[in-house]
């Protein structure tokens, strides 16, 4: 088995703007995972999709629709990177809010223990809003190549 030191990186937010489908969108990607290594260690990464419920224009969040999922985004975080704040189960990447969804992603390192998490949320609905996830092994990072090119 191959042992990895792993110095965990903190937060550096760099806010990327956007335009898709001829709809704005915002990124706050944590630029300071770019020169993260091995990442091969946070091989996993997960997207969580949130539907939005309360829309303005342009599709973008109202602002009490954005202090509901933005502080339900900090639960998520805390519970997916787990107790050991010093050795976290994940790194967080990027939240984005485009076309009435919020999506969160994460560097995961044990995937079934997000897994088992996420599936007591659906399983108990205690989301304030609906939301799909995939979690998917990726060695390579390159499911994280259009955030980390910022």
């Amino acid at each position: 088995m191959t042992g990895y030191e792993v110095i965990i990186p903190g937060k550096k937010y760099q806010i990327v703007e956007f335009i898709q489908d001829d709809l704005p969108g915002v990124a706050a990607i944590n630029v300071a995972v770019k020169t993260f290594e091995p990442k091969i260690v946070f091989s996993w990464h997960l997207s969580i999709m949130f539907d939005l419920n309360e829309i303005v224009k342009n599709g973008m969040p109202s602002k009490v629709e954005q202090s509901v999922i933005d502080q339900y985004g900090e639960f998520l975080d805390d519970k997916i990177k787990g107790i050991t704040k010093a050795k976290p189960n994940a790194l967080f990447l990027a939240r984005i809010t485009w076309n009435k969804t919020r999506e969160l992603i994460w560097r995961i390192y044990e995937s079934e223990l997000v897994n088992t998490f996420l599936q007591q949320v659906i399983s108990e609905e205690s989301s304030p809003r609906p939301f799909d996830y995939r979690m998917e092994q990726d060695n390579e990072w390159k499911l994280a190549e259009w955030h980390l090119k910022h």
